[in-house]
């Protein structure tokens, strides 16, 4: 499933980021790897974006960055 898809408060761990090399380096960088837990916390009240607690950060990611990142649901 996309991380999109992904309901606030459930684990999911990062299958794959299928992006174009500048945007899956960013997504990298924020410590997006295979195998990272990644759990939705909140969503704004628009929807977009969501704040997701990733290796003990919180970090905001828009839907068109999630959308790139294949999750598994755990």
């Amino acid at each position: 499933m996309k991380l999109t898809e992904l309901p606030l408060k459930k684990i999911g761990e990062v299958v794959d980021i299928m992006a174009d090399p500048n945007k899956k380096r960013r997504l990298l960088d924020l410590g997006l790897t295979e195998g990272t837990e990644v759990i939705p916390k909140r969503r704004s009240p628009s929807g977009d974006p969501t704040a997701f607690l990733i290796r003990g950060t919180i970090i905001a990611l828009r839907s068109e960055e999630t959308d790139l990142i294949e999750v598994e649901k755990k």
